[in-house]
Parts: structure tokens; C-alpha cells; sequence
């Protein structure tokens, strides 16, 4: 068996409760930036990124667009039961799909305070869409599988409508607090657009259209991808091997067209987050599978990158595959899923930067930062808490050059 020798304990700081932002900054593009390049750290604001990134670099950031993924239930009994969507089932596993199905739907779910939900029971809902009364219906079709359905008495409501006028934002369990109003607008992107992700591409949460306007201004380009983000993102490692870490899958849609501007990028590429460079370098390895005639089913497997492939393309060879293929097929969009886990020894293939918040000790995202920096990212995490930089999602970023 693959075995990286990776101590987990060597990815471990000791993060204090009052670093964690549990709060947005009234302005997002005001927050804090710490550029690591050259072996060197320096501090700025995010305003200032378009100065640190060289003309004709391509910023490629995730575009999906996070769900009111929390729905609340309340039995006649009093007692609250919370649903929180991981997966959709039927009719369809595309995200997408689903969150536009008029029809019923099942989801695979966590349950809160399950054991007061009895089997077969449903659960009802009163919802106001539109000016219309809606009643939402949920039932527990598989308590061990916890797949639950959902079905409304609105033939022209689609699911993801149910969700955005019942749900509640998905904040990350080290928040420890209710969501609140504010929420709805501040953990989402400024450029979100793909409903189907249940946490927030959080590094992306910094962006302004008056970043955007000085960064277009210094001919820095553009590419979106989609992946939405799961829950899986926040569970932790607790193997002694991580290689037996049970990796989250995640759905990625990419555009014919970002590929064509992959392919044709001489200068250098900046992922805006950790799930866009999950979703490149997870391209990457697919154009390798295309190569290999290993089918051209779009998954890539959590450890398939450390697999002895003997010579590796470039990444215009890995990209002109895909592109080929697309061809061949008539598509303009492909559809796949990742569990890829970068950790210390990766190799990357598609990107020169990172921009990224802090993550939590110990995280499968710290590993992900360490395969970039080496023994350097506890040196940089250390500077942050000296210079008393807010962690998590709603805290500070940086720019990370590979």
C-alpha cells in the first residue's frame, strides 16, 4: 500500500478560539493579505492583489454558488429536526439537475436529532414562494443510508427555489453561531452563479468588482470552473494513515471554452482557492487518464496522482487530450467528480499560485498548503497569529506562489 509517511501531528498549531473570524469584515476587499514568495513574507491588504500579480496572469476561481443547504422541521411533538442536504440522488445525481427538478427529489443527508424522527413519519412545512403558499414535505425513506426525499404541492417550484426561501445558510460548524441575516450575502461570492455547493468557496469571499475592475485594468485574465464544495470538506482526518482518510467527492462542470483558455495560457495561472485547484490539477490527471486509453469516465481517484504512470505530459499535452476528446464527442461542457488529496509530495501540474485563507490545524487544506510551501507554512501560519491575522472562513487571505 501507497504509504507517504506523514505524521499528522506535524500539521497541527495551536489555534486559539478568538483568532477564528466568526464575522465578515464590514468591507471584504479590506481584509488582510500575506504574500509568501521567494522564501520571503510580506503584508499587505487584499485590495492591493492586482500589484502582486504579473500582467497576462490567469485567475481561474469557482463560480458555484452555495445552497440554504439547512432545512428545519419541526414534529407535532415540538421537537426540531434539522436536514442538512449532502448529495442528491434522484432523479438525478447532477447537482444542477436537481436543484432545477419540479419533480420530487431525494437527497443523501445528515440528520440532526434523528432519533426523535420515526421511520415512514413525515414531516411537513409551511413555505411562502412568490406570494404562493407551499407545503414541503419530507420523509425518511432510509435511516441507515439517510436518504431522505422531499416533494411540494407546486408543480412550476423548482427544488432549488424550495431551498432558498426555507433554508438556512450553511455556516461551518467552528462558527458555533446561528446564522444571521447578513449571511445570506456574505458567504457567497460576489461572482457566484452555480447553485450546489454547501460551504463556500471561502477564499473568493474577498473579491469586489473594484478588485476585479484594477486587476482587468492590469490585464489579468479570467476563468471560472464549478465545483461544489461539500460538507466533506470540513471532516477531519482521523487515521493514523492518512492515505486512509475517507476523501469527500466533489462534482466539477467545466466549459469547453475555460479549457481552450487552459490550454492556450503561456504566463502564469493563480487558483483562487483550494477547490479551484482541486478542480484543475483534478483535470489534469484526467486528460492522463484519456492519454493512457483508461477510459473517459471523469473521476479521479484520492490517491490515482501517486499510481506510477511512468513519464507524465505537459500540461498543454494533458489539456489537448481533453480538448480532442471534446471534439470527437460534440461536447461543450464535461461533468466529473474528484477525491483527489493533495498532500506533501505532490507534484502540482496546472498552477503557479494560490490565493487562500488560513485553515483549520491538522486539516486535509493545511496538507494541501504544506505541499506548496514545504516546512514553510508553519512559519507563515505562525506569522499570521503574530500579526494577529483572522483565521477561517470569514478571515484573512494570502497569496502563495508555488
Amino acid at each position: 500500500m501507497f504509504d507517504p509517511k506523514i505524521d499528522l501531528k506535524d500539521y497541527e498549531y495551536f489555534l486559539p478560539d478568538d483568532r477564528i473570524a466568526k464575522f465578515p469584515l464590514e468591507k471584504r476587499d479590506h481584509s488582510n493579505l500575506l504574500q509568501f514568495k521567494g522564501g520571503k513574507i510580506s503584508h499587505h491588504h487584499f485590495y492591493d492583489l492586482p500589484v502582486f500579480l504579473p500582467s497576462d496572469t490567469l485567475l481561474v476561481y469557482n463560480n458555484t454558488k452555495v445552497i440554504p443547504a439547512r432545512l428545519i422541521f419541526q414534529r407535532e411533538t415540538g421537537a426540531r429536526i434539522e436536514i442538512f442536504l449532502l448529495q442528491p440522488l434522484t432523479p438525478s445525481t447532477v447537482i444542477p439537475e436537481v436543484m432545477l427538478s419540479t419533480r420530487p427529489v431525494s437527497w443523501d443527508v445528515m440528520i440532526g436529532n434523528a432519533k426523535k424522527w420515526k421511520d415512514g413519519e413525515v414531516l411537513s412545512g409551511e413555505i411562502h414562494i412568490n406570494g404562493a403558499q407551499v407545503i414541503l414535505q419530507a420523509r425518511l425513506e432510509n435511516r441507515e443510508k439517510r436518504i431522505v426525499s422531499f416533494e411540494w404541492n407546486a408543480q412550476n417550484i423548482a427544488f432549488v427555489d424550495i431551498v432558498e426561501a426555507s433554508g438556512e445558510v450553511p455556516l461551518p460548524p467552528y462558527l458555533n453561531r446561528k446564522p444571521v441575516e447578513e449571511d445570506k450575502e456574505r458567504y457567497q461570492t460576489v461572482y457566484s452563479k452555480k447553485e450546489g455547493a454547501v460551504a463556500a468557496p471561502t477564499a473568493g469571499l474577498h473579491f469586489t468588482e473594484t478588485v476585479f475592475e484594477n486587476l482587468r485594468a492590469k490585464g489579468i485574465k479570467e476563468a471560472e470552473v464549478t465545483l461544489h464544495v461539500s460538507a466533506g470538506t470540513f471532516q477531519p482526518i482521523k487515521a493514523d494513515n492518512i492515505t486512509e482518510h475517507n476523501m469527500h467527492s466533489e462534482q466539477i462542470h467545466l466549459q469547453r471554452e475555460t479549457i481552450a483558455q487552459l490550454f492556450n495560457q503561456e504566463s502564469k495561472i493563480v487558483a483562487v482557492g483550494t477547490t479551484s485547484v482541486r478542480t484543475l490539477e483534478s483535470l489534469y490527471w484526467y486528460g492522463v487518464k484519456l492519454l493512457k486509453n483508461e477510459g473517459d469516465h471523469f473521476l479521479i481517484e484520492k490517491l490515482y496522482p501517486y499510481q506510477d504512470h511512468g513519464g507524465l505530459p505537459t500540461r498543454k499535452e494533458s489539456l489537448a487530450a481533453i480538448l480532442a476528446q471534446m471534439e470527437k464527442t460534440g461536447k461543450q461542457e464535461i461533468m466529473g467528480s474528484t477525491e483527489i488529496f493533495i498532500f506533501p509530495g505532490y507534484k502540482f501540474q496546472m498552477i503557479e499560485g494560490l490565493i487562500t485563507n488560513f485553515h483549520q490545524p491538522g486539516s486535509t487544506l493545511v496538507l494541501l498548503i504544506a505541499s506548496i510551501l514545504g516546512e514553510d507554512w508553519k512559519k507563515i501560519y505562525q506569522e499570521a497569529l503574530d500579526k494577529n491575522y483572522r483565521f477561517l472562513s470569514y478571515g484573512d487571505s494570502s497569496l502563495l506562489w508555488v
